[in-house]
């Protein structure tokens, strides 16, 4: 059974990790737009907006939406990862992919996000961290999951939300 998912939430809730494990457990394909975004220069913050516009994410994901829809044809589980904190990105996927989908908004402290960016590779630092929070909490979208657990927790709270895979049996 094909479907897809999006998995949203503030920089430094988890967001990459959990999609990467759901995508290990599920067989499924990872399309994290934060990339695709920095790819075709598109992760560009508007000064009059204080973020990425909108247009730039739609742009990002329209140039997935060929090989995703394929892939969805084709049997395939596909997870969007990103902050997803433009709710007409969101319905942008959900128009144009006419697939059974599951939306997950990740919900953290702000304080556990920063501490969790400042323990990165990479940080975003404490202004961005606090701005994207900021953005993404002015609305939930499909279930919310509350990160402020152990990864595992998280990732058995979201697997109860999705369909159990069909068993073969065999004689």
């Amino acid at each position: 059974m094909s479907y897809f998912i999006i998995i949203r939430g503030p920089l430094g809730s988890g967001k990459s990790t959990l999609s990467e494990k759901l995508a290990k457990k599920l067989d499924a394909k990872l399309i994290a737009i934060d990339e695709v975004l920095e790819n075709l220069d598109l992760d560009k913050i508007d000064e009059k907006e204080r973020c990425i516009p909108a247009k730039n994410f739609i742009k990002a994901s329209e140039s997935v939406l060929p090989e995703v829809k394929e892939q969805l044809q084709n049997g395939k589980i596909i997870i969007f990862d990103a902050c997803f904190y433009h709710k007409e990105v969101i319905e942008h996927l959900i128009q144009n992919l006419p697939f059974p989908h599951h939306i997950f908004t990740l919900k953290a402290p702000l304080e556990l996000c920063i501490k969790r960016d400042s323990e990165r590779n990479k940080t975003h630092g404490e202004g961005a961290t606090w701005a994207v929070h900021s953005l993404v909490s002015r609305f939930d979208y499909g279930n919310n999951i509350d990160v402020s657990g152990s990864i595992e927790d998280s990732l058995s709270s979201i697997l109860s939300y999705l369909p159990k895979p069909k068993t073969i049996f065999t004689l």
